[in-house]
């Protein structure tokens, strides 16, 4: 499978824990961005046809439909879109009005993914946030009534001030609003961010017992009412599940376009540069705007499948990782705790709540001097 990531930087402001790739205060720039987006989709060699195509950001619903029409059809131009392509669109709720919802859907995307967070006003205040719990209804609603085919929903818990009623609140009406997709993070304080500083400061930084028991009310809520656990942070209706996260952790090819986006093809990853001025000038010099890439070794391949596939609640062929993941002390560790499956022919952690332990190990496995890696099991 062949998949697509296009980023858009644009937002109205800057929120305290984000650390992607995003420019606040440069709407005047977003034609010329996305002439330099064209631009650089012309570059990339053939590839495809594309099953999905994610469109993040950033804030892509704050920009103009039409353009991002014109970015779809270019890539289709270029690659080729199959003909049940999933185009996937991160949208804030504020930003969707009926107007905009209809013109997002008449430019070829068929699911949105809403930024809500919280259904908590005073929890969407001190997240930075512009909406108010009831826009996220509101935007549901539209974009039924537009016609996508996919509606999900992103929460953050363990944020500042929130109390386990409130998370359980925000749960219960993300449910009751009957969206297709769920996906569910805790709140991390990532370096150079707004959070960070203020938890250097002396703010209350998020705590891991809070987290692990919001974590586990989410999935159990969700799980009851028919979503399916498929990924440790995603549930989804049957036939809902996001094929462009899948064909992400099951290590396929997706390319990448925009401001310090990161793509991977044919055992290559590549990266953009992260600094606005510089994507531009580059792809107006009709120069690949990377910052880097990294011919992926095969033994680093298999340890990066793994890594990537743990996260999936289905487990990932063992391959030639199994047996030294096994014989492993950590892993042997995690196993005999009750947290990891290891066979001849699979991976599996036993407890979500684990998996960012078990893919730490994973990656720190060194490669033993007789160990033959055939691929993917």
């Amino acid at each position: 499978m062949t998949a697509a990531y296009v980023h858009v930087p644009f937002c109205a402001r800057v929120c305290p824990y984000c650390d992607f790739a995003v420019v606040a205060g440069k709407d005047e720039l977003t034609e010329r961005y996305f002439d330099a987006l064209l631009a650089e989709i012309d570059m990339e060699p053939a590839a495809g046809p594309l099953e999905s195509v994610f469109i993040g950001g950033g804030t892509p619903s704050r920009v103009a439909p039409e353009l991002l029409k014109g970015v779809i059809d270019r890539l289709a131009e270029r690659f080729g879109l199959v003909d049940d392509v999933e185009v996937s669109l991160e949208a804030n709720p504020e930003d969707w009005t009926p107007g905009v919802a209809d013109g997002f859907s008449m430019a070829g995307i068929n699911r949105v993914s809403f930024g809500v967070q919280s259904f908590d006003d005073e929890v969407l205040a001190g997240l930075g946030r512009m909406h108010t719990a009831p826009d996220g209804g509101v935007a549901v609603a539209r974009a039924r009534g537009a016609g996508f085919d996919s509606v999900s929903l992103d929460l953050i818990f363990s944020s500042p001030g929130e109390s386990p009623g409130s998370w359980a609140a925000t749960v219960e009406t993300a449910i009751a609003l009957q969206p297709d997709h769920i996906s569910t993070y805790a709140l991390t304080v990532e370096r150079g961010t707004e959070l960070s500083r203020q938890v250097l400061a002396g703010a209350a930084a998020p705590d891991p017992d809070d987290q692990a028991d919001k974590y586990e009310l989410a999935r159990t809520a969700l799980v009851a009412n028919g979503f399916t656990h498929y990924e440790v942070s995603n549930y989804a209706r049957p036939g809902h599940e996001c094929r462009y996260n899948l064909n992400t952790w099951r290590q396929g090819d997706y390319l990448a376009f925009g401001l310090g986006a990161h793509g991977h093809r044919d055992g290559v990853r590549r990266r953009n540069v992260r600094r606005f001025e510089a994507y531009l000038d580059m792809v107006e010099q009709d120069q690949p705007p990377e910052a880097g890439r990294e011919v992926i070794a095969a033994w680093d391949a298999e340890l990066e499948r793994v890594f990537l596939g743990v996260r999936m609640r289905t487990g990932v062929a063992a391959g030639a990782v199994g047996p030294v993941l096994a014989a492993d002390p950590e892993g042997q560790a995690l196993v005999e705790a009750g947290k990891l499956e290891v066979t001849a022919n699979s991976i599996l952690v036993l407890d979500p709540l684990f998996t960012d332990a078990v893919a730490r190990v994973v990656l720190g496995l060194a490669r033993p001097s007789d160990t033959r890696v055939t691929g993917n099991g």
